[in-house]
């Protein structure tokens, strides 16, 4: 049984940690923005009425995002398109809006 637990042990520790995020490929994340581009324009941009995303913090849109995820701020449609990306992904999304010019 000790035995068992050891070797369980062993192996679990050459796991990468889920909590360690792995870099996304640049070209997946543009890919996943494009989506966005609906509603917040092209590059972040929106027209009046909708909300720029262009150059707004990482930490302000992720926190939005995460917060539409989880049903803690009110939307429209918001809180279903984010539950369709894991929370790695949103915060790849933030990085990339946040990058842009405004």
């Amino acid at each position: 049984m000790q035995r068992n637990a050891l070797l369980l042990a062993a192996g679990l520790a050459g796991l990468p940690l889920m909590s360690q995020a792995q870099t996304m490929d640049p070209l997946q994340v543009r890919s996943m923005a494009a989506s966005c581009a609906n509603c917040h324009g092209t590059h972040g941009i929106a027209e009046a009425g909708n909300e720029s995303l262009a150059g707004v913090s990482k930490d302000e849109l992720l926190k939005k995002m995460l917060d539409f995820k989880t049903g803690k701020k009110p939307a429209t449609i918001m809180h279903q398109l984010s539950k369709g990306y894991s929370d790695e992904q949103l915060a790849a999304l933030a990085s990339y809006f946040s990058a842009l010019k405004k």
